[in-house]
């Protein structure tokens, strides 16, 4: 899907054609919209670069045009194998132009069209790139701040739990914050690089704002840090605790076994067909119904002494 895109008095508008100080905006491009795009002055290799999957974060800069390619988070849902992961998103700054490539739909375009950043203009290519790194590095924090609270619940649940479900769901998340922290640090090293590139030192506000963008990926990166050492910490202890619980499960049915043992015993005993003591008094059942309570109840005493429950 190929989208044009130009700030006009009524904001961002979607245009039929292509004019000077627009955004193109690229969605898993078709043949066809490829081969405009290479009309346009993109080369072929640079979608392809934004498409593959494994491509880490990487600038390059020529006469006619900057290549930057981030890195940007992406939900896959919670019944995902992993919920989080990230995928690259190619940016290209034309003199009169900037293209965004990307493989999905995602975050990043969606809340560069809604209009949350009132600064943003087509035509300011540099301010566009930025806000895009900016938004790039917010989302990625508040999907953190996401699964560190799906983590806070899967922890509840694991504090009485006796099966694997929770610990390969919290595998899951360590998945993700794997993935996030491998990307905000690629991430990180282009942006670097891009400010030795000197681009952005046109006007003092973009290099405030790229500043906020570096301090907001560094937090980032941060955070993402500490919930996969909490996380890889807390699934060592409960892997521990679910070993625990089902040997405190396993301590209960011995137990129980001991105890009702010893009325069976008796039971068995005087269900022979033997003689047997005091098998002709008309007291011999409570006498045997006694002594099996008091042996049940001697288990239980000696049990709980050695503090087995």
């Amino acid at each position: 899907m190929l989208t044009i895109l130009k700030n006009t008095e009524q904001g961002l508008q979607v245009l039929d054609k292509f004019v000077n100080g627009c955004w193109v905006n690229v969605i898993d491009p078709t043949p066809e919209e490829i081969i405009q795009l290479e009309e346009w002055g993109v080369y072929p290799e640079y979608v392809q670069y934004s498409l593959d999957l494994d491509e880490m974060s990487r600038t390059e800069r020529d006469e006619d045009y900057v290549f930057i390619l981030l890195r940007i988070p992406y939900y896959n849902g919670a019944a995902s194998d992993i919920p989080y992961t990230s995928i690259p998103m190619g940016i290209l700054v034309f003199n009169n132009f900037v293209v965004t490539i990307c493989r999905s739909d995602n975050d990043i375009n969606r809340i560069l069209c809604n209009g949350k950043y009132r600064g943003l203009r087509t035509g300011k290519r540099y301010r566009f790139v930025l806000y895009a790194l900016l938004e790039t590095a917010t989302r990625y924090l508040a999907h953190l701040r996401e699964i560190n609270k799906t983590i806070e619940i899967i922890e509840d649940r694991l504090q009485v739990s006796t099966k694997n479900k929770e610990l390969l769901e919290l595998l899951k998340y360590h998945k993700s914050l794997t993935y996030f922290t491998t990307a905000l640090r690629s991430n990180e090293l282009m942006m670097e690089r891009l400010q030795r590139m000197q681009m952005f030192n046109q006007y003092e506000e973009d290099q405030e704002l790229l500043e906020d963008v570096l301090t907001e990926n560094q937090q980032a990166i941060q955070m993402a840090s500490i919930y996969a050492e909490i996380l890889s910490g807390l699934m060592d202890a409960f892997a521990s605790i679910i070993s625990n619980n089902v040997n405190d499960i396993m301590k209960t049915l011995a137990v129980l076994t001991i105890v009702l043992n010893m009325p069976l015993i008796i039971a068995s005993l005087y269900g022979m067909n033997v003689n047997l003591p005091g098998q002709d008094s008309g007291l011999a059942f409570i006498m045997i119904l006694v002594v099996s309570a008091a042996l049940s109840l001697t288990a239980v005493l000696i049990l709980y002494k050695r503090r087995w429950f």
